[in-house]
């Protein structure tokens, strides 16, 4: 078992948290390692003290007088020394019990039992009893919120935003914590600010910026990058008292399967995550990404929208003919001899007439004129040039044009 004290600053929780972790000493690659990684990871949560112990009240004692562990010891003569003010029971009567001498569980232990019961309450046998291992403890199951909102007062008002990002990893590192136990991801947060009392008449109470992610994830590091661009532009108005996380658009996730052989990851950080990191920085219109709509125009087949905005993408219809890999900037007239198109010699007609007519609908800005079109879309065979995709149109004089659309790699 293990016992962890927090500051009482952090509202989530209580003074101190028990769990008992044998079974899972495995999944941790063992007790030394798992005590390693406490040590390193739970300050960052606030916690004070960590206490290990075969049971779970000696593991708070523990933490509560700063014991790490046992060590090399028994439990009893590592107990014994300790102060009633430990035990919650005995504080309550701690000073009743230093003015006849006892000042320490071990000559609280040592007293008459039919005393100690009748004259302070079964309660106390039985923490101490619990404590030295004599009595089996009964511990409720922790049910996890549907929803989460955690506060933190700051030890000190604080007036510059950056400033911020350090009291935020404590509540993020919450947040994903959270969002693990519940199997889910969030695509996003939003962390809330209150001003102190004495700010000025035209300063709210209170800030808030909301976080935006492509996609549900539980990155912590992630999280605090994001978090970080967007401090840094931010000027806070008055100084900040308070801080509060709420998780927004939370879903369930699929995790990743892992292989028992040694997998050769890229230790680079994906291109989803980049671009949201850039995008936080200079704007969500700097960053864009292209998006598949349902057109049969080529040229508008394609959307560019920032890479931080998700969408939904419905299934792609099957094309009849297989869309080119390589689109032209703007379709290439091509010269006509004898009725057949050329382009580096004369194409043969492989696969088509496909027709497309469409585009009524998309009118020009500013003007009554509209995108429609009206082709005949053909794959082409070039000795020179490979495989490419072309398509005939008629044009306001009534001649009929051969254009190059795009090349098959």
């Amino acid at each position: 078992m293990w016992a962890l004290q927090f500051t009482p600053r952090v509202t989530l929780v209580e003074d101190a948290v028990v769990m008992e972790v044998e079974s899972s000493l495995r999944l941790f690659k063992g007790l030394p390692a798992l005590k390693a990684r406490i040590s390193d990871e739970a300050p960052d949560l606030g916690v004070t003290n960590v206490g290990w112990a075969p049971n779970a009240k000696a593991a708070l004692l523990l933490a509560r007088c700063r014991v790490f562990d046992l060590g090399d010891r028994l439990l009893q003569p590592v107990l014994d020394p300790l102060p009633l003010t430990a035990l919650t029971a005995a504080a309550a009567h701690a000073e009743v019990l230093t003015r006849m001498g006892v000042n320490t569980l071990g000559q609280l232990r040592r007293l008459p039992r039919d005393g100690v019961s009748r004259r302070f309450g079964s309660r106390v046998l039985a923490e101490l009893d619990q404590a030295y291992g004599r009595l089996a403890e009964v511990h409720r199951w922790e049910e996890i919120p549907e929803t989460f909102v955690v506060r933190c007062e700051l030890p000190a008002r604080e007036d510059r935003a950056q400033a911020l990002l350090t009291y935020a990893r404590p509540l993020l590192m919450m947040m994903c914590g959270w969002l693990a136990s519940r199997h889910m991801g969030a695509q996003g947060f939003k962390l809330v600010w209150v001003h102190d009392s004495m700010r000025a008449k035209d300063v709210a109470d209170c800030g808030e910026i909301t976080i935006r992610s492509s996609e549900p994830m539980r990155d912590l590091e992630h999280f605090m990058r994001l978090l970080a661009e967007h401090l840094a532009k931010l000027e806070l108005l008055a100084p900040v008292g308070e801080l509060r996380l709420v998780a927004g658009d939370v879903e369930r996730v699929s995790e990743q399967s892992l292989s028992l052989l040694p997998q050769s990851l890229g230790g680079g950080e994906s291109l989803t995550l980049l671009a949201e990191r850039l995008a936080a920085r200079y704007g969500p219109q700097a960053v864009l990404k292209p998006m598949l709509v349902d057109d049969h125009r080529t040229e508008c087949a394609v959307h560019w929208s920032p890479a931080v905005k998700r969408r939904p993408r419905p299934a792609a219809a099957v094309p009849e003919l297989p869309a080119p890999t390589i689109l032209l900037e703007s379709p290439l007239r091509l010269a006509v001899r004898g009725d057949r198109p050329h382009y580096q010699g004369r194409l043969e007609l492989l696969i088509g007439p496909e027709l497309v007519e469409g585009g009524w609908w998309d009118r020009l800005p500013g003007t009554a004129s509209t995108r429609s079109v009206q082709r005949d879309y053909w794959v082409a065979q070039s000795e020179a040039a490979g495989t490419l995709s072309i398509f005939c149109t008629q044009l306001d004089d009534g001649e009929l044009a051969w254009y190059l659309d795009g090349i098959y790699a």
